[in-house]
């Protein structure tokens, strides 16, 4: 990796995020054509592809010789390599894109050896940019289309508490889950079994958790977790797309990324089930071991 210039790559991506924006905030979504791909609850719209059409030709026409993996243009058999790869989702939150909920992004991550290297996740309607380098910590950025800062934007580093506090246990967690798009079968019943178990009292045998957030996004998710605004993210089904990017600034931040699964320490790029626990100075291993806890014997299976 040490002929690839991670810092310009990082600043294109910042720019074909904020060119992809543009696209999004200039589409209404009650006009526009959308479909569907596994169920009703698994959109696609002619957004999402014609933001991943215009990413893939940028791109591609900075970097010839990288791969691509994209939502919208992902065919079965299609695999993350050890070849530097970008990995994109044009729009994380499509759901919450058709109805008009500001919670959706633009999500462009940048792989090598099948690991998370660069990491651009830009809500346009919030203008808020969240990025990574390797090795060059995590930031968020407020305002910089719109001009605060004198252009600039506010640009904070994360986490965004300069003194994180230790994790002291899931009953004083705020934790993201998502449903996500497959609401039937064994994964369904684990997931409800786990999100009725964080949320009931110790007495009746459960975690007892601040509460349980959706954002609809599993990339805000994750730049929420690095923010420290969310102590953990539990989520299985999800695609390489939906967490390269958010791992890459969730790691700058000082956060770990396990497997959903019990036992997972080192958990692949394209594994599917994802447990982010966010930075601190101490309590992160105890608190995945405590989730994992909560998973006990149910195990989420999706195919890689």
């Amino acid at each position: 990796m040490a002929d690839i210039n991670l810092q310009e790559i990082h600043d294109t991506l910042i720019s074909v995020a904020h060119e992809a924006g543009r696209m999004i905030l200039s589409a209404n979504p009650t006009d526009i054509a959308t479909g569907t791909k596994l169920n009703s609850a698994d959109i696609v719209t002619e957004t999402d592809k014609a933001v991943e059409a215009l990413v893939s030709s940028r791109l591609s026409a900075a970097y010839p010789s990288f791969a691509f993996i994209g939502e919208e243009t992902y065919k079965p058999g299609m695999q993350v390599t050890t070849a530097p790869t970008f990995i994109v989702d044009p729009i994380d939150g499509t759901t919450n894109f058709v109805h008009g909920f500001p919670d959706a992004c633009i999500s462009l991550g940048f792989a090598v050896d099948r690991a998370p290297a660069v990491g651009v996740v830009y809500n346009p309607y919030q203008d808020l940019l969240f990025s990574a380098v390797r090795g060059q910590g995590a930031y968020r950025t407020q305002g910089a289309v719109w001009g605060l800062e004198g252009g600039r934007g506010r640009r904070s580093k994360l986490p965004l508490s300069g003194n994180p506090a230790p994790l002291r246990g899931l009953d004083s967690s705020l934790v993201a889950t998502e449903w996500g798009s497959s609401r039937d079968g064994v994964n369904y019943e684990v997931k409800t079994a786990v999100f009725k178990k964080l949320c009931a009292t110790k007495e009746s045998g459960g975690a007892m958790v601040h509460s349980l957030r959706s954002m609809g996004s599993a990339a805000l998710n994750l730049c929420a977790v690095a923010s420290g605004q969310l102590d953990a993210y539990w989520e299985g089904g999800c695609w390489a797309w939906d967490v390269c990017a958010g791992w890459a600034i969730l790691s700058e931040a000082g956060g770990v990324m396990a497997g959903g699964n019990p036992g997972v320490w080192d958990p692949k790029i394209d594994e599917r089930k994802y447990l982010a626990v966010r930075g601190a100075p101490a309590g992160q291993r105890e608190l995945v071991e405590e989730f994992w806890g909560v998973i006990g014997d149910g195990r989420m299976e999706y195919e890689s």
